[in-house]
C-alpha cells in the first residue's frame, strides 16, 4: 500500500471526526443557548405549524433573501442548489449498490458543478465590488470562498481535463468505510480536490458555513408571534421565576 493512501485515509478519518464531533458540540451549544425574549421577525407566524412552513419556505426558498435583495439571491441558489445536486450525484462513491435516483441525477449533477462554480463567482465578486460588503469582509471570508471555488474547479478538471479512475476512487471510499483500505489513484486534479475537501471539513465547525445547522436555532425565525397570548419564559429562567412567586 502506497503512503499516498495511508496518508489520504487517515487525513479522512481525522477530518470525519473533526466535522461530526465540531457540528456536534456546535449544535448542543445552540440548543442549550438561552433565548430569554421573544423576538421573530415580523410578519411572523401565529403558530408553530406556521413557524415550520415559515423555516421550510427560508430553508428551500431563501424566502428573507429574495426579498432583500434578488441579485445576491439568485447567486445564493445558484451555489446552494448546485451544491445540494452535486453532494447527492457523489453518494455513488458510498453505496454500492447505487441507488437508482442517484443513477437518474448523474447527467444534471454535472450541470450542478457549473451553477456551483458560477454562484460562487457571483457571491465573491459581490465582495469584492459592492462597497458595503467589502468594508466589513474578511480575509477568512474570502479563504473560504476561495476553497469553495478551489473544490468546484477541481471537480471540473476531473471530469473535463484531466480524467481519473473513478471506479478506484469509489474502491477507496467504500474501503474507509469498511476499513479495508484500497489504493487512492495518484491523478494531481484529484489529489487537490481531496484535499480540498478534507480541509473543508476540518474547518467548517469552525466556520461561518456553519449556519447551516444554525438557522434552525435562529429566534428570529423559530419562534411564534404569540407574546400576546403567551408569556415566554426561558427554560433556564424557569426555577428563578417560581422562587420569585413563592
Amino acid at each position: 500500500m502506497s503512503l499516498l493512501t495511508v496518508v489520504y485515509a487517515l487525513l479522512f478519518y481525522a477530518a470525519t471526526v473533526i466535522l461530526v464531533a465540531g457540528v456536534a458540540y456546535r449544535i448542543r451549544l445552540y440548543a442549550t443557548t438561552p433565548a430569554p425574549l421573544k423576538i421573530p421577525t415580523m410578519p411572523a407566524p401565529l403558530t408553530n405549524t406556521g413557524v415550520v412552513v415559515r423555516m421550510a419556505r427560508e430553508l428551500f426558498l431563501f424566502e428573507s433573501l429574495f426579498k432583500s435583495n434578488k441579485w445576491i439571491w439568485l447567486f445564493g441558489a445558484l451555489f446552494h442548489f448546485g451544491l445540494a445536486l452535486v453532494l447527492a450525484r457523489h453518494l455513488r462513491y458510498f453505496i454500492e449498490p447505487v441507488w437508482t435516483w442517484v443513477v437518474l441525477i448523474q447527467p444534471f449533477g454535472i450541470y450542478a458543478g457549473f451553477a456551483m462554480v458560477a454562484g460562487l463567482a457571483g457571491l465573491w465578486l459581490r465582495r469584492i465590488v459592492v462597497n458595503r460588503i467589502r468594508y466589513i469582509s474578511r480575509a477568512s471570508d474570502h479563504l473560504m470562498l476561495a476553497l469553495l471555488v478551489g473544490i468546484g474547479f477541481s471537480g471540473l478538471m476531473m471530469k473535463y481535463v484531466a480524467r481519473t479512475d473513478i471506479i478506484s476512487v469509489k474502491a477507496f471510499f467504500l474501503g474507509l468505510m469498511r476499513f479495508d483500505w484500497q489504493p487512492l489513484p495518484a491523478d494531481p486534479p484529484l489529489l487537490v480536490h481531496l484535499g480540498l475537501v478534507a480541509l473543508l471539513m476540518i474547518v467548517f465547525p469552525f466556520s461561518k458555513l456553519l449556519h447551516a445547522p444554525g438557522v434552525f436555532f435562529s429566534p428570529s425565525r423559530n419562534q411564534a408571534d404569540t407574546a400576546r397570548e403567551k408569556r415566554h419564559l426561558a427554560a433556564w429562567a424557569a426555577p428563578l421565576d417560581a422562587q420569585r412567586d413563592a
